[in-house]
């Protein structure tokens, strides 16, 4: 099961914009509550019908129950005590996030904030927690194998030399298949939150990458203006 982000923030369009970035990432699914009360209900909800929250992104300006009293509230509750929880703060002084810190916080984020760094402190956070996704040990179909532990990739028997980068978007999106993989998440996975450099470079690694791949690189598909996705290749019998 994917696991359930709780997105805790009472500005319309920034809890919204939070809710596509995470769900469009593919591997979560994600709710907004626009208050403290509404979130805390539906922490403390029971009813099976409703997802269990894997992580909170809290915002701490909340009318009513605000994301101080939140936190605190969620760490006392055995059930809740162990959820992660990262802090969404326009404060910059360092008291405050001290206090969100110390309130029971796993993280905070100052706005405004990128919401690439965001997911990547929020997958972070989720591996902390034991959530991270169990990993195959490779793929092979028939004509295409990519070992993930060996670092190896052979395609129709031949072994195909892949540079440490080219090997890293083959993995993700190989263990991703079916599914389009944003060029943030690519830039994010491969090059890290600190590369500011020119976002073309992803286009030319995968363009090398497809050439080295030979007969099998048309398993790598360009969604423009989107990202890539590895697609399946139909191997003849």
């Amino acid at each position: 099961m994917k696991p359930h982000v709780l997105i805790i923030e009472d500005d319309p369009d920034i809890a919204e914009s939070i809710r596509y970035n995470v769900e469009r990432e593919g591997h979560y699914t994600a709710q907004v509550s626009l208050s403290g009360e509404d979130g805390w209900n539906v922490l403390r909800s029971n009813d099976p019908r409703n997802l269990e929250p894997a992580i909170v992104i809290l915002d701490l300006h909340l009318p009513g129950i605000n994301g101080f009293e939140l936190c605190r509230r969620i760490r006392k509750e055995e059930r809740l005590k162990k959820l992660p929880i990262i802090m969404l703060t326009a404060m910059a002084d360092e008291n405050d996030k001290v206090r969100g810190l110390e309130s029971g916080a796993d993280d905070y984020i100052t706005k405004p904030f990128s919401v690439r760094e965001l997911i990547a402190r929020m997958r972070a956070a989720l591996r902390r927690a034991g959530f991270e996704e169990e990993e195959k040990a490779f793929y092979d179909d028939g004509q295409l194998r990519i070992d993930y532990a060996g670092f190896t990739v052979t395609c129709e028997g031949k072994d195909v030399k892949l540079t440490r980068k080219e090997f890293a978007l083959l993995a993700i999106l190989s263990r991703n298949q079916g599914r389009v993989v944003p060029r943030e998440r690519l830039l994010d996975h491969v090059w890290g939150l600190e590369y500011y450099g020119e976002a073309r470079t992803l286009d030319v690694h995968m363009s090398g990458l497809r050439r080295k791949l030979g007969e099998c690189g048309d398993c790598i598909e360009t969604v423009i203006g989107i990202g890539y996705r590895f697609k399946a290749r139909e191997v003849e019998k």
